[in-house]
């Protein structure tokens, strides 16, 4: 049964229930196959959630690691992963590491 299913007759049994016609005997059958149906549709959205985390995850996975796929890091990729940028006009720091730069007369 799918989960479309399981809901449309869920409706199908509240519907019945909410009409005052309603046989003790038969409320009691309805209750238990409402119980039925509500725990399929829980486990049927349990394991959508679990197989789309899952999805979701291999794609971090993905974005984490680009050498994993084959492909190689295009050098801006690289510069960005180390912080650096060469072409970077305000990385200019004569001064060297720790001091202040002194400004451009150029």
């Amino acid at each position: 049964m799918t989960y479309n299913e399981a809901i449309q007759e869920l409706e199908t049994i509240l519907r019945s229930l909410e009409t005052d016609q309603v046989d003790v005997d038969d409320l009691t059958a309805r209750a238990e196959r409402s119980a039925e149906l509500i725990r399929l549709c829980r486990h049927k959205l349990r394991h959508a959630e679990a197989s789309l985390d899952r999805v979701f995850d291999s794609l971090d996975e993905e974005e984490a690691d680009p050498e994993e796929d084959g492909e190689e890091p295009d050098e801006d990729e690289l510069d960005e992963e180390d912080g650096e940028d060469e072409d970077d006009p305000n990385d200019y720091n004569p001064g060297g590491p720790g001091r202040p730069a002194q400004p451009r007369l150029f």
